[in-house]
């Protein structure tokens, strides 16, 4: 399954959504008209984490694959488990791990009692890559973040909390 993710740079207006509102009266407009501001901000959001990453000559999915295996005592996982904390198929899992690998920020590696059992290893280039990226990113992030107090950053984690268990209703049939 890809995910295609348009970014819509012209938001409607409320006297637009107005119209549809008129049309279909299901639509609450202040609850589209903030729907659509938090799906162009999240837009937005990976947008540039993806023009940061590429400095560094990286993809959101494979850093996060770094990331995952970096937070490993052992720097070792397996595939199934990257794809499940990732929330990307297998066979995508993969085509990332490949990447990776050819690029030698990871290692496959499999046991003696049983060559099906792959783990994936973070190498010392991929910890070298993530020691590179990382002060860049958290430098970044901080500056995106600067005009939230800790305050504000508190009440918006409880906020995207709230409307991340609404989404479920996006996904019933």
């Amino acid at each position: 399954m890809y995910l295609i993710m348009l970014q819509l740079r012209d938001l409607p207006t409320i006297e637009t959504l107005q119209k549809f509102a008129n049309r279909y009266p299901e639509a609450d407009v202040s609850a589209v008209s903030t729907f659509l501001s938090l799906l162009r901000a999240a837009a937005d959001l990976s947008a540039a984490l993806d023009a940061c990453l590429s400095r560094h000559d990286l993809l959101q999915g494979r850093w996060w694959v770094l990331i995952l295996l970096m937070r490993e005592d052992s720097k070792t996982s397996t595939p199934s488990i990257l794809a499940e904390k990732s929330g990307v198929s297998r066979a995508t899992m993969t085509g990332l791990l490949d990447g990776l690998e050819q690029s030698n920020l990871v290692a496959r590696m499999f046991t003696k009692q049983d060559r099906r059992t792959i783990f994936i290893k973070l190498t010392e280039a991929g910890q070298a890559k993530l020691d590179m990226v990382m002060p860049d990113y958290y430098s970044r992030l901080s500056e995106c973040m600067k005009a939230l107090n800790e305050q504000d950053r508190e009440k918006l984690q409880q906020i995207l909390t709230v409307v991340n268990a609404g989404a479920e209703a996006l996904l019933n049939e």
